[in-house]
């Protein structure tokens, strides 16, 4: 099975041959990927070399200018450093495009804390109208990259990991999807977190959402999971900072009492880089850490 990036690489020259608005920015990282795509269409596939912020700002620029950016690098280059180029030269000037990030929180660890951003998704919940996409598979990130770049001039996030679960899930790039019921909570798990909280919860009798979409947060998915439930309870399982979308489930669930625990990505840092399974551990997101704490909380 190929990667999401691969996957990310291969569809998006698919789509710069299907679509004379669409344009690619890079930043050194994944310019092998579209090597064919800029012979093709070398006016419209763009490396900066290192300069993110830059970066940002091209495509800022090609969104203005009426196309439709594919911007990709390391989450931490995306959105992390150039962060003020990401608010002003999208958000302030009213402009799209889609932002496709790498590497995740943990997944390149040999790369050290630089090459880290367990704080992507919050950072850009402190902006206006971005739609975040989290695919769990391949086939999901194929889906979503096409609904990105078909959306107008929304802006987008697509969120790529190497991390995936087994199999694919039917995802629309809105609702949240259910994978399994029960009456004693509810667990929503992010995008590749929904294999090890399927292990975690087998034999619990809990529902369990999948989102691979978070923002918008399909507040309706959960309040009808939630009216199922005995009790408001609720597990979220995301992939980077912990309670990154607790806020969210709190409003959802205004309208009743309710509790909700926030599992992900602690803020301490883990020094020992180690391997991704060695940072799913350490972060308690592992299949055996989950149980633990999501009966923990639900009190069974």
């Amino acid at each position: 099975m190929d990667t999401m990036r691969e996957r990310f690489a291969s569809v998006t020259t698919q789509l710069l041959d299907e679509d004379p608005r669409l344009a690619v920015v890079l930043a050194d990282i994944g310019v092998d990927g579209f090597r064919t795509a800029a012979e093709r269409h070398p006016r419209r596939v763009v490396n900066v070399g290192i300069r993110e912020q830059l970066l940002i700002g091209v495509g800022g620029g090609l969104a203005l200018a009426g196309m439709r950016p594919v911007v990709h690098t390391f989450a931490s280059f995306l959105v992390e450093r150039p962060f003020e180029q990401v608010k002003l030269d999208f958000g302030h000037q009213g402009v799209g495009g889609v932002l496709v990030s790498a590497a995740g929180s943990y997944d390149w660890p040999a790369g050290g804390f630089t090459h880290m951003a367990p704080g992507d998704i919050a950072l850009l919940d402190s902006l206006d109208g971005w739609t975040v996409h989290v695919p769990g598979h391949p086939d999901e990130a194929e889906t979503l990259l096409r609904h990105a770049a078909a959306a107008g001039d929304d802006k987008v996030y697509v969120r790529l990991s190497v991390q995936s679960n087994e199999a694919a899930r039917p995802v629309d790039g809105a609702r949240f999807l259910p994978v399994r019921e029960g009456r004693d909570g509810v667990v929503l798990a992010v995008g590749p977190m929904l294999d090890n909280v399927l292990a975690a919860t087998e034999g619990l009798d809990v529902t369990v959402l999948y989102a691979s979409t978070v923002r918008p947060f399909d507040d309706a998915a959960l309040r009808t999971a939630v009216a199922g439930a005995t009790a408001a309870d609720m597990v979220l399982v995301e992939p980077y900072h912990e309670g990154t979308s607790t806020r969210h489930a709190n409003d959802a669930l205004a309208h009743v009492p309710h509790r909700v625990l926030g599992l992900g990505v602690g803020r301490p840092e883990l020094r020992r880089y180690g391997q991704i399974d060695e940072h799913l551990a350490g972060q308690g997101l592992d299949a055996r850490s989950l149980r633990e704490r999501i009966t923990g909380f639900l009190g069974r």
